[in-house]
């Protein structure tokens, strides 16, 4: 009495079947996201940034942040606005800290949280502006 065999043609259909499931399993699941949120947060800190650096100022002095570290007094009075403004620049979901010569403005940073990070040098001192998602 022989062994029974499967026939070569029905393991050839099961292995096309396999190969054809993890194809079209590939293409409907596709490759996984790319993080995009740190280069995101980056751009917001740095549109940040970029606004403070080139703004008209309130008060006086060339620009907005030249105004707002040209002395602790001149930090402590535009504070607030300082803050305002930021909040304004960037979106609802995105909170920030911006850590200058003479203090900061915003909140304290999380740990272990993904952030964007801008930093402006000026002839005053350096500003570093961190953002990240509420």
């Amino acid at each position: 009495m022989g062994r029974g065999q499967l026939p070569l043609s029905v393991l050839e259909v099961a292995i096309g079947v396999v190969v054809i499931l993890s194809v079209t399993l590939g293409f409907a699941l596709g490759p996984p996201a790319a993080d995009t949120r740190g280069p995101q947060l980056d751009a917001y800190a740095s549109d940040v940034a970029t606004v403070l650096a080139n703004e008209q100022p309130r008060h006086g002095g060339s620009t907005r942040l030249r105004e707002v570290l040209a002395s602790e007094a001149t930090f402590d009075r535009e504070r607030g606005a300082l803050e305002r403004r930021v909040e304004r620049i960037l979106p609802e979901n995105v909170l920030f800290r911006v850590e200058t010569p003479h203090g900061t403005v915003g909140l304290a940073r999380p740990r272990q949280t993904t952030t964007g990070t801008a930093v402006i040098p000026t002839g005053i001192g350096r500003v570093r502006i961190e953002v990240w998602y509420a």
